[in-house]
Order: C-alpha cells, then structure tokens, then sequence
C-alpha cells in the first residue's frame, strides 16, 4: 500500500488551502491504505510498509479533522511501548512521525479524554527520548531526523525548555546543503519557521496570500578534474560468510556523486559490480548491490558509510565524495 507517499501528498495539499472537494476521495483512500497496510500484521507483526508510513497515514488524517479508530491509534501506542518503531536503520523518524500524530489527535479533540492522556504522555516519552539521541554535533538521528524531531519539540512546546532543541537548530543551519530536494526542504522549512506540520490544520486559508512563484536557479559552478574513489562493499553474517565484497578504486569527474561513482563502477566492470536503485520523494535509494537485496520483511538496509565508519548524512545522488576517499556500502541490520 502507498501509505506513505499518499499521506504526504495529502499533508501538502492540505497546505496549499484547497477546495474540499477534490481530496475527499483521497482521504477515504488513505483510509482504506491504513486498513489494508496493518494486513502484514498477521504474518510479521507490523505493517506491510512500516510505522514510519503508518504514522504518517494517522498524522495527515488529523491534519484533515478526519477520525481515527482507535484501533488504529492503539497499534501505534503498542509499537512504540514494546520499543518496535524501527525504520532504516534510524528509530527517530519514525518516533517523531508518530508523535507529531499522538499530538495531533490529542490537540484537535478527536479521541476520548483517557486516550488523550495516554497519546499526550507518548508523545512526551517520544520527545525525552529523542533528547536523549542526541549526538555531540547536536544532530538527532542523522541530519535528516533531525527536522523531525525538531517538530515534536515545537508541537508539544518542550522547545522552550528542552537544550537539545538549541543544539540541533544550529546543528540544522551548519548542514542545510543537505537538503536538496523538494520532499526534505518540506520537512525542514517548517522548523526555520518555528513550525511544525500540525501547524497546517489551524491555517486560516482564507487569510493566505497566492504568493507562490517560479525560482530561477543559478547553474552549479562547473567543477573540472576528476578524483578517484575507493569502494568497498562490505557484508557480514548472518548473509555472507565473507565480510569484503569488493574493493576497488574508482576514477570519477571531480564534481560526480556518490551515485555517479556506483555509475561509473558497473562501466568499468559490468559482470563484476551491479547495483539498483529504487525512486522515493527523498531520492534514489539503493535496495541491491552485487545482487545482494535489502529487504524490508529481512529488516536490513544497505547502509553508506566514509571510512573508517562514519555514516553519511546524505542520500547516493547529494553525496560528493572527496578524492581519494573510501566509500563502505554495508548490509545492515535495522
């Protein structure tokens, strides 16, 4: 089920101040979505998706004045008490999406006094949590939790008194290149607003100005050179009985992504390095390499990291590799 991608269109177009009627048809789909999706649970315990979709499909239902069954709701407060909210490899995201929902629920009056309690004080849990994962540079997560997280502090007005909030605003400022595409600007221009997305069911469209126009962009500066990149592909058990897959040094254009190097490696070696990508709002993300799949129902990922073993804060298409850098694709577990 498109939970995820559904769920974020419709928190969009809820921005934009439509008309009623053409979205009413989609809030009954999401619905449905929201059904068919915890179908998974009867076989593996979670959604066919994941919590981080399923959140999202409860926030932008609230985000609609639309009711949730409390059935629905009960099997995020569940998750998130036996500590199953995973996603990537990353707990925050997920977290905070279902906070931002528990909140969202609980502030607009569309559940039952004593669940009201019970979603405020999860909510609350969810953001002493992300307190406490906060890393020295003040990111929570990685770079692009970070704006989540930043939400459920400003949604359950824990920013006034909460010090990591400080930490990771400015953690935010110091890395705003990362966000280079329309769906990571989206989590992150709320914030420099001191908004979160709950924010958009009290708009007063009305009062809204139709002050959207085209942005001319400046073309990149054109870097010339090339540089050469080192790129090991790493798998350890229980799915391979060998850790280092490949290792290789990869020459490149001087301004190539990360994607460009994986590009340029399957040229140069076409039966030796494979790999494939799958589209998501954030960009591409790599679901297989050397013919190994991450795989969801598996809970693994593939996860990219800099030598030694520093995790990028950035997907294969932003990220641009140093020269003579190592690059570690590495099969995880999330």
């Amino acid at each position: 089920p498109h939970t995820g991608r559904l769920a974020l269109y419709l928190l969009g177009l809820r921005a934009t101040c439509p008309t009623p009627s053409p979205h009413r048809s989609l809030v009954t789909w999401l619905k449905y979505y929201l059904e068919e999706d915890w179908t998974g649970s009867r076989r593996h315990g979670r959604p066919l998706s994941n919590y981080y979709q399923y959140g999202l499909g409860v926030l932008a239902l609230c985000v609609h004045h639309k009711r949730v069954r409390e059935e629905v709701i009960r099997r995020l407060l569940t998750a998130q008490h036996h500590g199953r909210l995973g996603h990537g490899g990353n707990t925050v995201d997920t977290e905070a999406v279902v906070a931002l929902a528990f909140t969202c629920l609980e502030q607009r009056r569309l559940v039952g006094t004593e669940l009201a309690a019970e979603l405020r004080a999860a909510a609350h849990r969810a953001s002493r949590s992300m307190a406490k994962a906060q890393g020295p540079d003040g990111v929570i997560g990685n770079i692009y939790s970070t704006p989540w997280a930043l939400q459920v502090f400003l949604a359950t007005g824990t920013c006034q008194t909460e010090p990591a909030f400080g930490q990771a605003m400015a953690a935010l400022l110091e890395n705003l290149e990362a966000f280079g595409t329309a769906a990571t600007m989206a989590q992150v221009l709320p914030v420099l607003h001191g908004r979160s997305y709950l924010d958009i069911t009290s708009m007063h469209c009305q009062e809204e100005p139709d002050t959207l126009t085209p942005l001319d962009m400046e073309p990149l500066a054109e870097v010339l050179g090339n540089k050469t990149v080192q790129l090991v592909v790493e798998c350890p058990l229980p799915w391979c009985y060998e850790l280092k897959l490949y290792d290789r040094l990869v020459p490149v254009p001087a301004a190539a992504s990360l994607l460009d190097v994986l590009q340029a490696a399957a040229a140069l070696e076409p039966h030796d390095f494979r790999f494939h990508t799958q589209d998501t709002p954030q960009g591409p993300f790599l679901t297989q390499v050397l013919g190994l799949e991450a795989r969801q129902e598996k809970r693994n990922y593939w996860q990219l990291l800099t030598a030694p073993d520093i995790p990028l804060q950035m997907g294969i298409a932003d990220y641009r590799p140093r020269d003579e850098e190592i690059l570690i694709l590495r099969l995880s577990e999330w």
